[in-house]
Order: C-alpha cells, then structure tokens, then sequence
C-alpha cells in the first residue's frame, strides 16, 4: 500500500468539484484505502451559511468524513494565515490515520496555501481597523486607487471589488514589504511530498446558465430566512461573513435596499465574475490534471 497521499479538486465554483470529491473518496475506499475531505471554500468554514455557499449537508457526505466545515462563527474573520495551519494539521492526522487527504475547494488563496510553500507576512491589528473604518467610509474604489498607485503588480492580481484583499494588500505595504505578493511565488514548490493536484473544468456556455439557476435556487430555498437567522447570531458585525456574495445582497434585500429581482441579478452578476476570476487562478496551476463531473473517478485515481 503506498503512502498516504494528498489530493486536491480545486476549480471555479459550479464545476462538480464537491461531487468529484465524493467519488474519488469512494473509488479509494473501495480499493482498501480510507479517504477524508478537507474544506478549501472560505465561506464554508461558516455555521449557518449553508444555502448561501452550497454547502453539502451532512445526511449527503455518504458516511465520509468531513473537516473544516462550520468552525467558525459569522462574527469571526476568515484569515487565510489561520486556516492554512489548521488544514495541514488536518491533513497531517488524516494521513497519520493511514488515510488519504482529499483538499476541496474553489477560494484560490486558500487552496494555494495549503498546496505550495506559502508563508504570509505579518498582520497589524491596528493598521487593518483603521483601514478597515475606512473601506466602510469611502468603498473599495479609493482604497483600489491607492493601492494602484503604491504596487501595480498587486493591483492587478486583486479584485477591484474585494475590500477585505485590497485592506490586507495595504496594511502589509505599510508594514514596510516591497509587495503584497497576493500570488504563488514564480516557482512554487508543493507543501506536501505525494500530492495530487486535479482542477475541475466546465466550459462557459455551460457553467454559466448553471451558476446563474444556482443562485435563483438559494432563493427559492429559502436564502432570505437563512440571513434572518444568521443577523440574530451577529451577522452583521462580522467583516468577511456578511460581504459574501449572496449574503451582502440578501441583506440589502431585507434592508429594502434591493428589489428581489437586484439582489438576485447582483449576485449572478458577482458569481459570473468570482468564477472567472478562479479560472484565471487555478490556470496557473500547469502540473495540474483537468477534470470534468463526468470523468470516472477510476481514472482519476489510475491516472
């Protein structure tokens, strides 16, 4: 029996990567070898943000087990510094268990955190607050110029939407460092020595009537109830949970700021470009096999 392996099914979301996943869990267990799965999605780590994120409930996880879904509380921020030392420990007492480690997930950051040799800069609790005041006061736009103008290189790896990126990309420039450096390094090395890296594909014609019926399903589900619920555990004073796409748009909603049909059109236009976004990053990813929700888990694993 060879050694524990680490598995990784990242890609954009609405790809099959969940269903991959569970696939490839069984195909191993079924040839004597035990498998476990890993959360890569940052929304996921979430309690509560269940049909916001398509989280797969826990009566659908065929009896394998599942990490880092629900660790959080919606008043916690998401770090990818933290979750980053958590997965591979994770990982680590999965493999010391004798089982494979099966990483999934669409957050880029994340998923290359824990796949290459990544280390972060320091944070600055202070600095971040105050940025943070002022990304409420004056929107991403300002806060996008700035960072423009101190590192053009960061500045185009960043989503100009993304506020919470664009604070961090600050608060490290200020802390002295040449660049945010928001990116794999140019010749990333794998963290983990028997990884197996599979990127989950769609073509676009396809994934995006997909993701676009995705998001009026959450509604019809009951997103808006969900978001009730979560604001009376402090959803509203959490810095990453409430600006999630979907969440940020259910809450407008509620506040009579959005009609139905904005907050449902917002967010398909949000996830549209979130997807493209993951493509372009996981592009990167050249040693990387491509999959399909079609391709035979078998041959995955003979691969």
């Amino acid at each position: 029996m060879p050694a524990p392996r680490l598995w990784i099914v990242a890609g954009a979301t609405g790809t099959g990567k969940t269903g991959i996943s569970l696939a490839l869990a069984e195909e191993l267990r079924g040839r004597g070898r035990a498998a476990e799965i890993v959360n890569a999605d940052a929304m996921q780590l979430y309690r509560g943000m269940d049909i916001g994120t398509a989280k797969l409930p826990v009566a659908e996880r065929r009896g394998i087990p599942h990490h880092l879904f629900d660790v959080l509380e919606v008043t916690e921020e998401a770090a990818v510094a933290d979750y980053q030392s958590r997965a591979r420990q994770v990982i680590e007492a999965i493999n010391a268990r004798g089982a494979d480690a099966i990483l999934v997930g669409g957050s880029g950051l994340y998923v290359s955190a824990v796949a290459y040799d990544f280390r972060f800069p320091p944070r600055d609790q202070a600095l971040r607050a105050s940025l943070e005041a002022e990304l409420d006061e004056v929107g991403p736009g300002v806060l996008y110029e700035r960072l423009r103008g101190m590192d053009p290189v960061t500045a185009e790896r960043v989503d100009p939407h993304n506020g919470r990126r664009i604070v961090r990309a600050l608060e490290i420039l200020a802390q002295g460092a040449t660049t945010h450096g928001a990116a794999l390094p140019e010749d990333p090395r794998l963290w983990h020595p028997r990884t197996q890296l599979l990127v989950a594909h769609e073509e676009r014609d396809v994934l995006v009537p997909r993701l676009d019926a995705r998001v009026e399903r959450m509604w019809r589900d009951g997103l808006l109830g969900e978001v009730v619920g979560l604001r009376e555990r402090g959803l509203d004073a959490g810095v990453t949970a409430r600006r999630a796409i979907g969440y940020a748009q259910a809450i407008g909603e509620l506040d009579g700021l959005l009609s139905r049909d904005e907050a449902i059109a917002q967010t398909q236009a949000l996830t549209r470009r979130y997807a493209r976004r993951q493509v372009s990053w996981f592009r990167r990813y050249t040693a990387a096999r491509r999959v399909t929700a079609g391709t035979a888990a078998a041959d995955i694993v003979e691969g």
